[in-house]
């Protein structure tokens, strides 16, 4: 039996570079968000309840995000133009507009270097989230399983945290709410 080993960056280390296609057009990642917070997060497929309701809650909270000098990203093993399909039926059904870019990674190319193909569950991306600082450096790294969503509390709480933390060294981080 063959072994596969999952890749992908460390805590503390530089983001991988790349280029890609999104729903906003290209992006070179992570140079276009120099001097940005960053979550990058991956869903398994377009069109799919789950990942539908994430996108729908992520929207939700985007003016969050912003307020906190963070963009969103998404990623899939999509192609571009199911990706925005995929918004568009979003808009029509939920009455709801992703302004975010998604990025199109039909290839997986992109997954792969990051880690966010399990190799036990096919080709469809994990539901991962990379927590990026403005130097490019990936803060935190959250793995959830396909089948479950993410908690956007706990996304928004970290990336606080770690603005808290911008030059202040602590041993450990709160568990509860961090005031913004």
């Amino acid at each position: 039996m063959e072994e596969t080993t999952l890749k992908f960056p460390l805590l503390g280390e530089k983001t991988p570079s790349f280029e890609a296609q999104t729903t906003k057009g290209k992006v070179k990642f992570p140079d276009d968000y120099k001097g940005k917070w960053v979550v990058l997060f991956s869903h398994p497929a377009d069109f799919t309840p789950v990942c539908t309701t994430e996108f729908v809650a992520f929207q939700k909270r985007y003016r969050e995000f912003k307020k906190l000098g963070c963009e969103l990203i998404g990623l899939s093993i999509d192609q571009v133009f199911s990706h925005i399909k995929w918004v568009e039926w979003i808009k029509e059904k939920l009455n709801v507009e992703i302004e975010f870019p998604i990025i199109a990674d039909d290839r997986g190319s992109i997954a792969c270097e990051l880690g966010m193909i399990h190799p036990g569950k096919g080709t469809n991306t994990v539901r991962a989230v990379f927590i990026i600082d403005p130097n490019g450096v990936l803060r935190a790294l959250l793995y959830y399983p396909q089948e479950l969503g993410r908690n956007m509390d706990e996304i928004l709480r970290i990336i606080r945290l770690f603005k808290y933390l911008t030059g202040i060294r602590l041993q450990c981080l709160p568990t509860g709410p961090v005031m913004s």
